[in-house]
């Protein structure tokens, strides 16, 4: 592993604001996609989940249809033996074979009564997963045309930044190459650790940027002076001094602009 060049205070003090700044745009690009993701990711499960229970419903609906089916062909079946046993009571020959066919004949009616009882209940299923489809297929209309329009809106957020996004990945870690990793650590989890992910902060009206803590105008000097790292004892944020962040910002915002 290449060893990295010594760099003075003030340049290492730098390179973190740099990198701070950096990492900030980054954030910034991030928020403006802000939950559309993961709206997108969960629309998109929503839809699976609604297409996959609309094929089990249609395929319901095809296996009950099919039951009314061979239900129908059972009737005609039970049909057929009562117009053969019926022919068959013409040449009975006693009164047991006539009453053997009569009981058969009643026994093929009850099955066509039971056949055409679960036909009726069979339509009361068909209609109420038509109505179940109809509804699935107007929801999952809706989840798919709002995904669409998720979809599109975060495409163009992409459209717009990714490109700006991928460069600046690479010159957040060119910056980070710059600073020891005892340093950059720090960096991290202080950024890790707050809010608006600020580790590196400059004095603005004596106190640090954001904070309403006043800092002591001789740490305001020492700080100024770029000869060591100084952090803010409330919120531990590495401290510079303002000409330095804005020379810094400048420099970066150019970098930035090209970028665009």
């Amino acid at each position: 592993m290449t060893k990295k060049a010594e760099l003075t205070v003030e340049e290492k003090l730098r390179a973190l604001y740099d990198l701070q700044l950096i990492d900030s745009r980054i954030d910034e690009i991030r928020n403006m996609r802000g939950e559309l993701p993961l709206e997108v990711e969960d629309l998109k499960d929503e839809v699976a989940g609604l297409t996959t229970r609309l094929q089990k419903l249609n395929s319901e609906l095809e296996t009950v249809e099919e039951q009314i089916k061979v239900k129908k062909n059972d009737i005609d079946t039970f049909k057929e033996s009562i117009k053969k046993y019926t022919e068959q009571q013409k040449d009975v020959r006693n009164n047991r074979e006539f009453n053997s066919l009569t009981k058969e004949i009643e026994f093929q009616n009850l099955e066509i009564e039971l056949a055409e009882k679960h036909i009726k209940e069979f339509k009361a299923t068909i209609e109420h997963k038509k109505n179940i489809i109809a509804q699935t297929s107007e929801k999952l209309e809706s989840k798919s045309t709002h995904l669409q329009h998720k979809e599109s809106e975060l495409n163009s957020i992409l459209s717009e930044t990714e490109k700006e996004e991928s460069l600046l990945a690479e010159k957040s870690k060119e910056f980070a190459d710059l600073i020891e990793e005892r340093l950059l650590n720090a960096y991290t989890r202080i950024r890790n650790g707050v809010k608006n992910r600020l580790a590196v902060v400059s004095i603005e009206r004596g106190a640090s940027a954001g904070s309403f803590f006043t800092i002591p105008p001789q740490v305001q000097v020492e700080i100024a002076a770029r000869k060591k790292i100084m952090t803010d004892e409330h919120s531990g944020r590495i401290l510079i001094d303002s000409a330095l962040a804005e020379e810094e910002k400048e420099k970066i915002d150019a970098i930035i602009a090209k970028l665009k």
